[in-house]
C-alpha cells in the first residue's frame, strides 16, 4: 500500500520542518514519531539570526517571534567582576533580525506542528519504525502502532530525522564518527537576580564555569555547570547554582527548585555521508555535537530545508534525481565545521586551566579599551554563532558567476542580506516566500519575449523583472535593488528555493539562463505549477 510519497520519521523540529516544507513544494508526505506525544520538557533554547530568516521564509516567523526572549550581549564575569561584555555586530553581515531568539523548544515544535496541520500533514504519534527495505525505486517500510497492529507501507522516500540514537541511520549501518567528551549538568529554574536578560552570562568561580541563559518567562533561567554533573537532588543543584552564580557576578542570588534538570556526555560526531539510495537523514541523526554555542536545532532545521526544496523538485518531475547528491554535498562540510567550532566553544565555556583563568582578567582588559579589537571579536563570533556568513560556493549547485555582476551576492550566498527593506526588497521577500526557482533579469523590453518563453519552457521557475513593466515586474524606481544585488542591465540572477544564489550572468544572450537550468539539472516542460505573473 502506497501512502505518501514521502516518509518523515520523528517528529521533533527537524522532521516538522521537512514534512512542512515538503507539503509546501505539494508532495504527500507522513510524519510518524515513536513516542507518546508532542515532548513536554525543555531541550533546545537559541535560535539564531539565519534560522529566523528561514522562519520567515516558510511563515512561521510571526508565530515564533512574540513568544521568544531576545538576546544581544555576552557577559563575562570572573570572580565576582565583570571582565567584559560583548555586543552583537551584524555590521558585515546585514539580516532583519540582529539578534539571537531564546525560546523553548517545546513552543518551536507546537508552531511547526500547527503549520504542518495547515498544510494537510498530522504527527501520527506512536508510530514506530520497525524496518525498512530500500528497493531501488522506493522504500518498504514496516510501522507498527500503538495497538500492536503492524503495517507494510510503500513510499517513495525516506527521511530519518529521529535523533542522535537515530533507528534509521542505524539500519542504514551508518556509523556516527568521532568521540565524546565532558559531562555538563543543565538545570532550568527561576533566579532572583538583577542580571540584564537580554545578555548570555558566563561566569568564571574557583569551583569552575557556570553559564546562564534567559528564557522569556518571567525570572527563568538555564543555568549549565561545565564542573561539576553530579545530581544529588534538585535542592543540592539549585544550592549549587545559587553558591557559583554569587561567586562569579559578585552579586547575592537565589534560585528556586529547577523545573528540568539533565545531565549528558557531550558527543561530538558526525556521519561523512547524508543519503544512502533513497534514504536521507538530517540533524541529529547525522551529527551530534555540544550544545556550546546553541547550534543543534539551527543546524538540524537548515538540513531540513536544504533537503525537502531539492527532494521536492525531483519527486514532482521538475529536477533530475542528481539534484539530490547536492544535499550531502552541501550539508556535510557544514556538520564538520560545526564539530570543529563547537569543539573550540566547549573548551572556552569550560575554560579549565586555571593558568587560562588567570590571564583573562588582563586579556579583557585590553578588549574593553582596543575597540577595533573587541569589534573584531564580535564580528567573528556573530558570523559562526548566525549562520549568516554561511554559503555553498564550493558545491555543485553554485555556478561560477561572470565578471559583471557587480558586488552582490556571489553563487552559494544568501540572497537577501538587507536590513531595513526598502519597498523593492520587500516584494522580493514576497516573491522568496514561495515555493520554487526565482529568475530575476533586469531586461529590456527587446528581452520580454525571451523571458517569455523561458517561463513557458520552465514552469517550474518564477520568472520577475525589476521594473515598472515586463514579466512579472518588480518595481526598482531608483535602481537601489539592482545595484544591492549587483545586477547590471541585461543581467540576471537564478535564486534558489532556499534563497541561496545559483547563478547569475551579465546578460540574456551572452550567458542565457536556460543553460545555467541545464547545468543545475532542472526539466524543460515540468508540472505547471509556477509561471510568470
Amino acid at each position: 500500500m502506497t501512502t505518501a510519497q514521502v516518509l518523515v520519521v520523528g517528529a521533533g523540529p527537524v522532521g516538522l520542518t521537512a514534512a512542512h516544507e515538503l507539503a509546501r513544494h505539494g508532495v504527500t508526505v507522513r510524519l510518524v514519531d515513536a513516542a507518546d506525544g508532542p515532548a513536554t520538557t525543555s531541550r533546545a533554547l537559541a535560535t539564531h539570526a539565519r534560522t529566523l530568516e528561514v522562519y520567515d521564509q516558510i511563515g512561521i516567523l510571526d508565530e515564533v517571534l512574540p513568544r521568544g526572549q531576545r538576546v544581544e550581549h555576552f557577559t563575562l564575569h570572573q570572580n565576582g567582576r565583570r571582565l567584559a561584555r560583548f555586543d552583537t555586530d551584524y555590521s558585515h553581515l546585514p539580516t532583519r533580525f540582529p539578534f539571537t531568539l531564546m525560546v523553548d523548544q517545546v513552543i518551536t515544535e507546537e508552531v511547526l506542528r500547527t503549520a504542518c496541520a495547515r498544510q494537510g500533514v498530522q504527527v501520527e504519534w506512536g508510530v514506530r519504525l520497525a524496518s525498512f527495505d530500500d528497493r531501488g525505486d522506493g522504500v518498504g517500510a514496516v510501522l507498527t502502532h500503538p495497538d500492536g497492529r503492524t503495517e507494510h507501507a510503500s513510499f517513495d522516500w525516506m527521511i530519518g530525522c529521529d535523533g542522535g540514537h537515530s533507528t534509521v541511520r542505524k539500519q542504514l549501518g551508518i556509523p556516527l564518527i568521532g568521540e565524546s567528551s565532558e559531562t555538563w549538568l543543565i538545570a532550568d529554574a527561576v533566579v532572583d537576580c538583577d542580571l540584564p536578560r537580554d545578555s548570555i552570562h558566563w561566569m568564571r568561580t574557583p569551583a569552575g564555569t557556570v553559564m546562564m541563559v534567559p528564557f522569556p518567562d518571567p525570572g527563568k533561567w538555564r543555568l549549565l555547570d561545565t564542573a561539576d554533573a553530579s545530581y544529588p537532588s534538585d535542592e543540592a543543584v539549585a544550592r549549587r547554582f545559587a553558591e557559583k552564580i554569587s561567586i562569579g557576578t559578585g552579586r547575592p542570588v537565589e534560585v528556586e527548585l529547577p523545573t528540568w534538570v539533565s545531565v549528558f556526555t557531550i558527543q561530538q560526531r558526525m556521519i561523512e555521508q547524508m543519503r544512502s539510495g533513497r534514504v536521507f537523514l538530517a540533524g541529529d541523526a547525522a551529527h551530534v555535537h555540544s550544545p556550546a554555542s546553541g547550534q543543534g536545532l539551527n543546524t538540524g532545521i537548515q538540513d531540513a530545508v536544504n533537503l525537502a526544496w531539492k527532494l521536492a523538485a525531483v519527486v514532482n518531475g521538475e529536477a533530475a534525481e542528481t539534484l539530490l547528491d547536492s544535499y550531502s554535498a552541501e550539508r556535510v562540510p557544514v556538520g564538520a565545521t560545526l564539530l570543529k567550532s563547537t569543539r573550540m566553544a566547549t573548551m572556552l565555556v569550560q575554560l579549565r586551566s586555571r593558568k587560562a583563568a588567570a590571564a583573562l582578567r588582563t586579556l579583557f582588559t585590553v578588549v574593553r579599551s582596543v575597540r577595533p579589537l573587541k569589534s573584531k571579536i564580535e564580528r567573528k563570533i556573530m558570523g559562526g554563532m548566525s549562520a549568516l556568513d554561511l554559503s555553498y560556493a564550493d558545491g555543485p549547485l553554485a555556478l561560477p558567476a561572470a565578471p559583471a555582476t557587480g558586488s552582490g551576492p556571489a553563487p552559494g550566498q544568501r540572497v537577501a542580506k538587507v536590513t531595513d527593506p526598502s519597498p523593492a526588497w520587500t516584494a522580493l521577500l514576497d516573491e522568496l516566500r514561495t515555493p520554487g526557482w526565482t529568475l530575476l533579469a533586469r531586461a529590456v523590453p527587446a528581452q520580454y519575449p525571451a523571458l517569455h518563453r523561458l517561463a513557458e519552457e520552465h514552469p517550474a521557475v518564477r520568472v520577475r523583472t525589476l521594473g515598472e513593466d515586463g514579466p512579472g515586474p518588480l518595481a526598482d524606481p531608483d535602481g537601489a535593488l539592482a545595484a544591492d544585488l549587483g545586477v547590471p542591465a541585461g543581467g540576471w540572477l537564478l535564486i534558489r528555493p532556499d534563497g541561496h544564489l545559483a547563478a547569475s550572468g551579465p546578460g540574456l544572450d551572452a550567458a542565457p539562463p536556460a543553460e545555467a537550468f541545464a547545468a543545475l539539472g532542472l526539466r524543460a516542460g515540468a508540472a505547471d505549477r509556477l509561471a510568470v505573473g
